[in-house]
């Protein structure tokens, strides 16, 4: 199974000066732990996701102060639609984190999380165990 099955293609997009609860408010309402957030300025993509503002609120920070860009990481590891589930999940492994952005030619179509894997490899699991062997 590739990435582009098991992914959301609904991408919460945010820019860097949004606030820390506005993006908790974005994401909760459309049920997300990331967003992807574009600097239009420097055409530069990050992800914010919601164990940076757990992090950065955890801290003593003020959520209403504390703006995406200052939490945003960028250095991002970015997957292809057809990476197969497994170079995505050694990724994830690999960097220690949750969430990849999903890019083709023209940006943006996605994110996959451990739980969207976890989801497609789930009911596979149930039925033949063996194919996860390997």
């Amino acid at each position: 199974m590739l990435v582009r099955d098991a992914m959301s293609t609904l991408v919460l997009t945010i820019g860097p000066a949004h606030t820390l609860r506005q993006a908790a408010q974005l994401m909760s309402a459309r049920h997300v732990g990331a967003a992807v957030v574009l600097d239009r300025d420097t055409s530069g993509l990050g992800i914010l996701t919601e164990r940076d503002i757990l992090r950065s609120i955890g801290s003593g920070q003020d959520p209403d102060v504390e703006t995406a860009a200052t939490h945003t990481t960028t250095d991002v590891v970015f997957a292809a639609p057809t990476w197969t589930l497994k170079e995505a999940a050694q990724a994830m492994t690999h960097g220690g984190f949750r969430h990849l952005i999903v890019l083709d030619d023209h940006g943006p179509v996605g994110v996959v999380s451990v739980r969207d894997i976890l989801r497609c490899w789930t009911p596979a699991a149930r039925r033949h165990p063996a194919e996860l062997v390997g």
